[in-house]
């Protein structure tokens, strides 16, 4: 499938979430957010308010992490931490799965986290939530359980992995996850994705959406 560079940064969320990100990195992100014309900078709600301000006026969104890295943040708290996210700016929303409840088969609580993230909407519709399923530490049996809770909460999108867990997103993992939601349902790529062969090879495979922290030497790399 041919991905044309202006295609590929239509759909790229330009990624800063590490914890030692500074101010003087988030300015940067979003500076090369406007310039290279991305759809998304993701960052940490720290941060939200920030990017916010810097790409006002601009037709790149703010997305913010909740309940990042780990997912296992009570429910309460997520859902706190989206209205929280929203008020200050963010349009879109990257939740972590609570994977210790999946691992557990408690598919009630693992829904009703993600669904607890969704009631956002309530104070936007435009507001787009994605349901980081961490990949790396399923099975495939797993993966396809996570894939649709995330459908069944009303989700917007399913992604693979933050990247924090060593293995970042496969090809395979993508194909997997495209075949189990269907084309009714988002899914985004993320983690170890640096090259345009790499975002290629995951949008043949699938995705609809890239996540990278690499953005700018991923579309300078793109023919």
């Amino acid at each position: 499938m041919a991905v044309s560079r202006e295609e590929l940064k239509r759909i790229t969320d330009s990624t800063s979430v590490r914890a030692t990100a500074t101010k003087s990195d988030i300015e940067r992100l979003c500076k090369d957010a406007v310039e290279y014309g991305f759809g998304c900078v993701c960052v940490n709600m720290v941060y939200v308010e920030l990017a916010t301000t810097l790409l006002k006026g601009s037709n790149v969104k703010v997305c913010s992490t909740i309940g990042f890295p780990f997912g296992t943040t009570l429910t309460e708290i997520k859902a706190l931490e989206a209205v929280k996210a929203v008020e200050k700016g963010a349009e879109e929303l990257d939740m972590v799965i609570n994977l210790s409840a999946l691992k557990s088969r408690d598919y009630k609580v693992v829904r009703g986290d993600i669904a607890a993230i969704v009631d956002v909407k309530r104070l936007s519709k435009e507001i787009i939530v994605k349901v980081i399923i961490e990949t790396a530490c399923l099975t495939n049996e797993e993966k396809i359980v996570a894939c649709r809770l995330v459908r069944e909460a009303g989700a917007d999108f399913v992604k693979t992995c933050t990247g924090f867990f060593g293995k970042g997103a496969t090809v395979e993992d993508v194909r997997l996850m495209r075949q189990t939601v269907g084309d009714d349902l988002g899914v985004k790529a993320a983690g170890g994705i640096r090259t345009y062969a790499d975002a290629v090879a995951m949008i043949e495979a699938g995705a609809n959406r890239i996540g990278t922290s690499t953005a700018v030497a991923m579309i300078e790399g793109a023919s």
